[in-house]
């Protein structure tokens, strides 16, 4: 008589304190949040495989230590165009289109395709499970979340700033000492891929293009129609308020097309005077009128402009949508304000970098779309703009007609600078463009023409030419940066290095 079958248990109907044992689960993708998935899928009692395509000296080290945890890592060529017989359970990172051999493969099978974030959400402690404050948008989204960790870490709950920033998802909801409340960022990608997950409030703060690679329409993934799509799941089964921009009519409709709790509210932001049930800027003060009592007559201060890190209107924004998710979770006023008061921005966000010669020189590298562009665009009058890249997809007319005013000159760099180029030729004829190729390092002495360096010195050269006393000298690049950088902070430290360096330079000449 043979042995009994043993079936493995459902993953659907698995949580934190169930056992995974004989759970068959592959982890395609080895960054931070596939490593975060591998680890405790195998603390749970899973058998794991992880599969990429090659790896860093980094993620080889990760590799090794969870191996000897007992995981099967494969990170080769070819590792993920074929998923393993007899898996249970798919855990795929955020940059696998729904298109890819492995999650059509798992698909047909009938096997469950989850993100980490999915993961992390069936994995809460169902005794201490902490609410999820959520946030996407196609800019101004790690700003946001960072600042609402602030103003709830100055309410004093154990807060974490976690998802597409910070700590991964699963680490978050694992941790042994549970966390009061997270502050969640969510990217569309790590959206397309959720299920279950409820977020107490949620917010999208803008909606533009972006990612229109990712989304192709003629591979049936809705282009510019599944992108907004994907960043409105985050309000399904809201149960507190869903949070949206004024300006962004996309946002408005994404909460009125959403399935919530009953009860939800939907709480927008202005940088104008706020109606009924937003917040806004009245006289340079950030107001509350949704969460107040009195609110049909009158609003309430949270802080005002000269309290954040930066009174750029991207930036006032983010502000107003970080305290309105903490209002929604009930942090008091002045908790609003000490957390604002305290934030500082990470690097290459509108980074000041110097002045000189009534010039300032601006580091926004992480403007990578023309969305967050146009944004920074909007703070300065008079702007020599530094853009150029990969532009993934995304067109810049809508920014040359808008902002072509304010641009006095443009340097453009990269494999689609050309894309930028044909739109201010047709919306700002006048401005006039200086394109620096990666190999035009004429006069900048021993330059290697293949140094990241030697590219920013001709850029900076070029942009200095074309300012004038008043202006700002923008790095908004509108594009990713990978065609020539390692990332969008190693371009804007290129940027930095370059332009202190020439400073120095014309200092020492006079």
């Amino acid at each position: 008589m043979g042995l009994p079958t043993v079936t493995a248990p459902d993953p659907t109907t698995l949580g934190r304190h169930d056992a995974w044992d004989g759970v068959r689960a592959v982890v395609a993708g080895f960054g931070t949040s596939g490593a975060a998935a591998v680890d405790n899928l195998l603390f749970l009692g899973a058998q794991v495989t992880a599969l990429a395509e090659g790896a860093s000296p980094a993620i080889l080290e990760r590799a090794e230590l969870l191996e000897t945890l007992g995981a099967r890592i494969e990170l080769h060529a070819g590792a993920t165009e074929r998923l393993p017989e007899g898996t249970d359970l798919l855990v795929v990172s955020p940059g696998f289109r729904p298109d890819a051999p492995l999650i059509v493969q798992a698909r047909e099978r009938g096997v469950p395709v989850w993100g980490e974030v999915e993961l992390a959400w069936r994995l809460r402690d169902p005794e201490s499970p902490a609410p999820w404050l959520c946030v996407t948008g196609t800019n101004g989204k790690t700003t946001t979340v960072q600042m609402l960790d602030s103003i709830l870490r100055a309410a004093g709950l154990r807060s974490v700033a976690a998802g597409n920033v910070g700590l991964a998802l699963t680490e978050a909801v694992m941790d042994p000492e549970p966390y009061d409340v997270i502050a969640v960022e969510l990217s569309s990608f790590q959206l397309h891929y959720v299920d279950t997950m409820a977020a107490e409030s949620a917010a999208v703060l803008n909606v533009a293009e972006d990612h229109l690679d990712w989304y192709d329409d003629a591979a049936g993934l809705g282009g510019m129609d599944g992108y907004a799509a994907d960043k409105g799941r985050i309000y399904e089964h809201v149960s507190g308020a869903c949070v949206y921009n004024v300006a962004d009519p996309v946002t408005e409709h994404l909460v009125r097309e959403a399935d919530v709790v009953e009860g939800a509210r939907a709480i927008g932001f202005t940088l104008g005077t706020p109606s009924v049930g937003m917040l806004g800027v009245v006289d340079d003060i950030l107001v509350d009128r949704a969460f107040v009592e009195e609110r049909a007559t009158s609003a309430a201060e949270l802080c005002t402009i000269a309290d954040l890190a930066s009174p750029a209107p991207h930036f006032v924004a983010n502000a107003l949508a970080a305290a309105a998710l903490a209002r929604a979770h009930g942090v008091s006023r002045s908790a609003v304000r000490d957390g604002l008061r305290a934030f500082r921005p990470d690097g290459h966000r509108i980074e000041l970098v110097a002045e000189h010669g009534e010039i300032a020189w601006v580091d926004d590298s992480k403007a990578t779309n023309p969305h967050a562009a146009a944004s920074s665009l909007a703070a300065y009058e008079s702007v020599v703009w530094i853009a150029g890249g990969l532009a993934k997809g995304a067109a810049f007319d809508e920014l040359a007609a808008r902002w072509g005013s304010r641009i006095r000159g443009a340097v453009l760099i990269g494999r689609d600078r050309q894309v930028i180029a044909d739109a201010l030729s047709r919306h700002a004829p006048d401005v006039p463009v200086i394109v620096v190729d990666s190999g035009d390092t004429d006069g900048v002495d021993g330059a290697d023409p293949t140094d990241p360096r030697a590219l920013m010195d001709r850029v900076v050269e070029a942009a200095a030419g074309l300012a004038r006393p008043g202006d700002t000298v923008l790095l908004a690049p509108g594009c990713a940066s990978m065609d020539q950088f390692a990332s969008y902070a190693a371009r804007g430290d290129a940027f930095a290095a370059a332009v202190r360096a020439s400073i120095d330079q014309k200092d020492t000449d006079h």
